[in-house]
């Protein structure tokens, strides 16, 4: 498939599950595609980029595998998105990564590190729940090496759990009983 037609298929896709679902396995089906699916992803001034996002997503939901050649790319890149529905594909993107990385360790330092600092950026921001949500979840695998990230993302959501959402309360609460079972064993 070439970009062009890559272009044409985004141009068709609308918020429908089924929609994004089609679009996707047409990418599964030519794998070969999704160097011009992330080109598209992160080019900002194309239209196309945040319906190309939601369908990395779900390349990502599918065979999280795929993504593992983008991981470097992802995570010097991944800030450079703004709009509220591409970081939350992306944000949940991150977070399928890090769970896969608990049980085959690919991740480098440096992507450990740019990955932090990205998802600490979603928590402190004015992103909606579902991305702090995915944030939190990221960092507390994350920290599981490093207690600063712990400390910092508990005082984070302890500052912030009485002026969020109810959603953000119980993933709050759900997180810091995470960190402090981990802490306790």
């Amino acid at each position: 498939m070439t970009k062009k037609q890559l272009l044409n298929e985004l141009d068709n896709v609308s918020g429908l599950r089924e929609n994004r679902m089609r679009v996707a396995n047409l990418v599964l089906q030519n794998t070969t595609c999704l160097p011009k699916l992330l080109d598209i992803s992160f080019d900002m001034a194309n239209k196309m980029s945040v319906k190309a996002i939601w369908i990395l997503e779900f390349i990502a939901k599918t065979n999280i595998t795929l993504i593992f050649p983008f991981v470097d790319f992802l995570s010097k890149n991944m800030q450079l998105i703004t709009k509220d529905s591409a970081v939350r594909s992306l944000a949940k993107i991150l977070q399928l990564l890090v769970e896969e990385n608990k049980n085959s360790e690919f991740l480098t330092v440096k992507q450990k590190d740019r990955f932090i600092e990205i998802a600490f950026d979603w928590m402190i921001s004015t992103h909606k729940v579902a991305i702090k949500a995915y944030s939190m979840r990221s960092l507390f695998y994350l920290g599981k090496n490093s207690d600063w990230v712990h400390d910092e993302l508990s005082t984070i959501i302890k500052e912030n759990m009485h002026n969020e959402s109810a959603a953000y309360k119980s993933r709050g609460r759900i997180t810091l009983e995470q960190i402090n079972k981990l802490a306790n064993q």
